[in-house]
């Protein structure tokens, strides 16, 4: 199935608002924003597929207008079947000045043979702000089917001013490379990234901050670095989705107020 999704936001006097939407089956966008005057965009994108399926393609565009703040969120874990061909999925985001896009999606659960690979290509100003992570989990552990997925494929790339500033390429095949040999997982089962990028040139604290936050943890390894540009990278290994995922969650909520913070002196 192929199927596309065009969101545009856009802010008006401090308020972020949907200024055009459109969908195809099996996509739908629904605005869970609680507090309308605060000032932020919640939308839920909701997948009336199970999963992804043999053959499926998606592609998304979205556009953050200048001043306005979006957090898209996910419904539910998603869902990889059993392929032959595979899936892509390709997600094109731009963020225009003094803008924020926030996209910290639920976990992807491999199944059995599955072949999928996407693509998220991210431009921003220099004075734009993205937070993006992901959680990869090694299938359906409890059906006995970790790491029996065929390929896993995603290629992250941060381009700010149509320069490109940051590229990541997570390639799983674990029939080709064994996931527990040096290099690769080593032992462990889940494996979460994030973004911290743009808004502020002072990330120290936070740094210091979410360093705190990750030594509470158990059972993860870690690991927080500046991004070549100003931000931040957060790799997580783990044996959970949930506690991946959770955490991702709490850095976010560490973030938001130096990301509210810079709104405000922006306008």
């Amino acid at each position: 199935m192929r199927a596309t999704l065009n969101i545009q936001a856009a802010s008006s006097n401090a308020l972020t608002y949907l200024q055009e939407v459109y969908f195809t089956t099996p996509f739908k966008v629904m605005d869970i924003t609680e507090n309308k005057k605060a000032g932020p965009l919640h939308l839920m994108l909701m997948n009336a597929s199970p999963g992804i399926l043999d053959g499926d393609e998606y592609t998304l565009h979205i556009q953050v207008k200048s001043q306005a703040v979006l957090h898209l969120h996910t419904q539910a874990y998603q869902r990889l079947y059993t392929m032959k061909q595979g899936a892509r999925q390709l997600m094109d985001v731009l963020v225009e000045p003094e803008a924020t896009f926030i996209y910290l999606p639920h976990p992807s659960v491999p199944h059995e043979l599955s072949v999928f690979t996407c693509c998220n290509n991210f431009y921003l100003a220099h004075n734009s702000r993205l937070v993006f992570g992901e959680v990869l989990t090694c299938g359906r552990k409890l059906n006995g089917e970790a790491f029996r997925f065929s390929k896993y494929h995603s290629i992250t790339q941060v381009f700010i001013n149509n320069q490109l500033a940051i590229k990541e390429n997570l390639l799983l095949q674990p029939s080709v490379a064994p996931v527990n040999t040096i290099g690769q997982l080593e032992g462990y089962t889940h494996q979460a990234s994030m973004m911290l990028l743009g808004g502020s040139n002072e990330y120290g604290q936070l740094q210091l901050q979410i360093l705190q936050l990750l030594a509470a943890e158990t059972n993860i390894q870690y690991g927080v670095s500046s991004a070549p540009v100003s931000g931040l990278l957060i790799r997580l290994l783990g044996y959970g989705a949930e506690q991946l995922y959770s955490l991702l969650q709490n850095i976010l909520a560490l973030a938001q107020p130096e990301q509210v913070k810079i709104l405000h002196h922006a306008g």
